[in-house]
């Protein structure tokens, strides 16, 4: 039920260290043009052919370009298939359904602050690009838009939204406002000076009440035309942890047991040496549940072989201090144990949500390479072992991974959030981090370690073993599982 591996394990892992330089180019300067010649119609819309949303086509200057059609990712050579895992006589019915349930994630988690808006050169119309945020059903000024352009008659801008109302303030004789209160608003005026400061004064209220979402608004003069995002967010209310100044208020110690009494009694005896008063959390599903003796250990009790990850989430679920420490029953802990210098980190990258660290001075760390693929056939995901990233700033020793080993400290709120999937008995640890791909950021520290408990023979170990070692079942449920909830169409372990 343990997925904790033995030292030789991670020192028999290829390492294949991914080099990867990005080159970013510097965006041109905008240049302001005094002179044009003749008013050219200015769009910036959304574009077509977006991977997972369908967005107005722009095909009307040479500098907006369609992006390419989503096409089939790439497997790996090595990959699994993991369609031809799936029982045959429910392929087809496990595909449609996969594909409606897709469709409906899709919807919940995008929104039209997803499309691809261009911005072209030139135009006469100023207007916020990024960091308007509105709360639902709350009216709120739109920064900064204004029009700049040359003597006319007259002047008429148009403003329109989808999920909103605009409103103006109308004081001045020499205007003209068409729509205040609708999702539409027109403002016309001989005098620029006016009509900027009407523009000056326009608020948004969003009419649906959505605690995530987002509106797009058009603004037009002429044959100019811009669209801007509108952000409409629900704030949050901070949650906050009151860490305290010593080190068991700031970190609660977490493992998972069955069978192995022995081994959990070595290491709570390991722990104890270094921190006498760090509570620590332990879930047993053994068969037969013994009692554990100690102070500030809490014992949950679980039904018989319910696995891996149904008792990592009881054990986190219990967590009350701003970090935990995972750790696995077999585990020692050793002078190098310091779980001090993972907070220190912590604290020093609030951005970070897990850094892991060595076993028996060996690390075991991931990256995860994911493409999105083709909807209906799904993504490509190759988790490549000794793949990382850059190092923490001034932390040489640490460097960004997207997965690491069994021993790491987590910020208790972030793993709360992505969870443990209880479907996942004994076959479980990357799938963890894979499930936390673009939500956890990860680190891999080599200044702390801990140790690894010999492996012993007896008939208990034997009974473990039963459970613990995966079977042929085992291994073939979690690629279903991959192929239906992560919407995959291969994987491969590297």
């Amino acid at each position: 039920m343990v997925d904790s591996k033995s030292p030789d394990h991670y020192v028999n892992l290829r390492k294949q260290d991914r080099a990867s330089e990005t080159k970013t180019r510097p965006r041109p300067k905008s240049v302001e043009t005094k002179t044009r010649p003749k008013p050219r119609k200015m769009v910036s819309r959304p574009i077509s052919r977006h991977p997972t949303l369908d967005i107005e086509h722009v095909s009307r200057s040479s500098v907006t370009r369609p992006l390419p059609l989503p096409g089939s990712c790439t497997c790996p050579q090595g990959s699994e298939i993991l369609k031809d895992h799936l029982p045959k006589e429910q392929s087809e019915e496990l595909k449609q359904r996969r594909a409606t349930e897709f469709q409906q994630n899709k919807n919940r988690t995008t929104s039209v602050l997803s499309r691809l808006l261009f911005a072209l050169p030139n135009s006469p119309l100023q207007y916020p690009i990024q960091g308007y945020t509105v709360q639902p059903l709350t009216s709120t000024v739109i920064p900064a838009l204004g029009l700049h352009a040359e003597k006319r008659k007259s002047y008429k801008v148009v403003l329109s939204v989808s999920k909103g109302i605009l409103r103006t303030e109308i004081r001045h004789q020499d205007v003209t406002v068409k729509g205040s209160g609708e999702n539409k608003l027109i403002i016309e005026s001989s005098n620029l000076v006016i009509l900027n400061n009407l523009l000056a004064k326009v608020s948004y209220t969003s009419t649906i009440y959505h605690i995530n979402t987002g509106d797009l608004a058009t603004f037009q003069f002429e044959n100019h035309e811009a669209v801007f995002p509108i952000a409409i967010k629900q704030p949050h209310i901070p949650v906050l942890y009151n860490i305290g100044t010593d080190i068991s208020s700031q970190v609660t110690i977490t493992t998972k047991t069955f069978l192995r009494y022995r081994e959990l009694k070595v290491l709570l005896d390991s722990i104890r040496k270094f921190y006498n008063n760090i509570k620590v959390i332990i879930a047993d599903d053994s068969l037969e549940p013994k009692p554990i003796p100690g102070e500030n250990i809490l014992h949950y009790i679980m039904p018989p072989a319910q696995g891996w990850f149904a008792g990592r989430n009881l054990a986190v679920s219990q967590v009350t201090t701003k970090y935990f420490l995972w750790v696995d029953d077999d585990f020692v802990f050793t002078e190098k144990t310091k779980i001090e210098k993972f907070v220190e980190v912590m604290e020093a990258n609030p951005e970070l949500d897990v850094v892991g660290g060595a076993v028996e001075e060996n690390q075991f760390y991931f990256t995860l390479i994911y493409e999105e693929g083709e909807e209906n056939e799904g993504g490509c995901l190759y988790r490549k072992s000794q793949g990382k990233f850059h190092s923490l700033p001034g932390y040489p020793q640490c460097f960004l991974a997207n997965g690491v080993v069994n021993f790491f400290l987590a910020r208790t709120d972030a793993v709360q959030k992505v969870g443990f999937d209880p479907k996942l008995q004994r076959v479980a640890h990357s799938e963890f981090f894979m499930d936390g791909l673009g939500s956890l950021l990860v680190a891999s520290c080599s200044h702390v370690s801990i140790g690894h408990q010999p492996k012993t023979t007896d008939s208990q170990s034997s009974t473990y073993d039963k459970f613990r070692i995966p079977g042929e079942n085992d291994e073939k449920f979690k690629l279903q599982l991959h192929f239906y909830k992560n919407n995959l169409k291969c994987i491969k372990y590297g």
